[in-house]
Formats: structure tokens, C-alpha cells, sequence
């Protein structure tokens, strides 16, 4: 029998590829990726650098927050004295009125978490020096009843203040936006009464509702002075 010609042999292997052709095909696949992960970087980047400015601003926040009741204490101390020696009602009312316009621009550059407290205590020296506060006989809410309270410490009307902050005890906690100044202003009145073993109990209450949520250095500094 006649052997096959070679012309006719089935080829099996294709031709091997040739170095620039396997060159080329190794940079598409280099650009395809590329591809891929330029969007992924620039996703992390975005994340890194909304963290950053996230945590600077809540930092600035912070610092502006601490000024401003520093600013508001020490304000409070020169009017009402430092708790160890008590300042008579006529003492108070004429540091009020000599310090009102430095209370007015504090309530006036307040931070948000701040103006309302800040407020309801401009509000309260008002009503202690004219009368032209807006806190009514019979309040309607809670801040109301805290500007009573502040109110009635400045005057020493210890009783007063205890009427007026008893019934919001129960519902001072972080969920309600008057919580931190409720905790402030119980913190001074035990101070009005030189009682330093009710206060450290009320800044242990006020440590374990809040949890590390509220900034208690301020109430704590009060304690110090009882």
C-alpha cells in the first residue's frame, strides 16, 4: 500500500505565538485590571479622606462645644460666686446686670448643642433683672421648668429650684435634648446647698444614663467646688 503524501498530514498543534504577540496580550490584560482597580483606589481614597475630615470636623466641634462652657462657667462662677462662701440676692442681681452683655454674646455665637441651654439661662437673668423674660409662672415644657430652677438658684431659693427640677428627674436621660442641662442645673443646686454627698451621687447617676455619651468634666468641676 502507498504511504500518504506529507501534504496531506492533519496539522494538531497550532503555530506557536510569537513574542510580541504574547507581549501584547500580557499588556491588555495589565490595562484591564488597571481598569478595575483605578476606581477601586480612588473609592478608598474617598472613604480615607471623608474619615479624616469627618473626624477633624467632630473634633472642632468638640474643642468650640468646651470653649463655649468654659466661657458659660466661668461667666456663672463670677456671677454666683465659687459655692464656698453664699453671695446675697442684691449681689447677684448687680453682677447680672454688669455681665449681661457678655452673656448675650455667648447665647448670640452658641454652638447648636449648646443655643438652647445658653438661651434659657439669658432668658432667666432677664427675668431676674426686668421681668421681661419668657419663662411663664406655670411652664409648659421642661426648659421652662430648668429656667425656673436656674432662676431660683441665682435668687438662693433653694426650694424653688428643688420644686421645679424634681418631676423632670425621671425623664433626664440622653434621649431628650434638655437631659445635660437638667443634670447641670441639679448639680447646682446642690451646690447652692453645700451638699457634696448629694452631688457626688447625682454625677454618678448622671455618668451611668449617659454612658460616656455626655461630657461630664464640666459637672464634675462643679462638684469640686462644693
Amino acid at each position: 500500500m502507498a504511504r500518504p503524501s506529507s501534504s496531506r498530514e492533519i496539522q494538531v498543534q497550532k503555530p506557536a505565538q510569537s513574542l510580541a504577540h504574547f507581549q501584547t496580550k500580557v499588556a491588555q490584560g495589565q490595562e484591564e485590571d488597571g481598569g478595575l482597580l483605578k476606581p477601586l483606589l480612588v473609592g478608598v481614597a474617598s472613604l480615607v479622606a471623608l474619615g479624616i475630615v469627618y473626624g477633624a470636623w467632630n473634633a472642632w466641634r468638640s474643642s468650640v462645644a468646651d470653649k463655649h462652657e468654659a466661657a458659660l462657667s466661668a461667666l456663672q462662677m463670677e456671677v454666683e460666686g465659687d459655692g464656698l462662701v453664699p453671695v446675697p440676692a442684691p449681689e447677684v442681681e448687680k453682677r447680672m446686670r454688669e455681665r449681661l452683655g457678655r452673656l448675650e454674646a455667648l447665647a448670640s455665637k452658641a454652638p447648636s448643642s449648646r443655643k438652647a441651654a445658653t438661651a434659657g439661662l439669658l432668658d432667666t437673668w432677664r427675668l431676674t433683672l426686668d421681668g421681661k423674660g419668657q419663662v411663664s409662672a406655670k411652664p409648659a415644657d421642661a426648659w421652662g421648668q430648668l429656667r425656673l430652677a436656674q432662676r431660683a438658684i441665682a435668687l438662693g431659693q433653694l426650694q424653688e429650684a428643688r420644686t421645679q427640677l424634681d418631676p423632670l428627674r425621671a425623664k433626664a436621660t440622653p434621649g431628650e435634648p434638655w437631659a445635660e442641662a437638667y443634670w447641670a442645673c441639679q448639680l447646682d443646686a446642690d451646690r447652692l446647698a453645700g451638699d457634696r454627698a448629694q452631688a457626688l451621687k447625682d454625677l454618678a447617676e448622671y455618668k451611668a444614663r449617659f454612658k460616656g455619651r455626655g461630657d461630664a468634666s464640666a459637672l464634675e468641676n462643679l462638684v469640686q467646688s462644693i
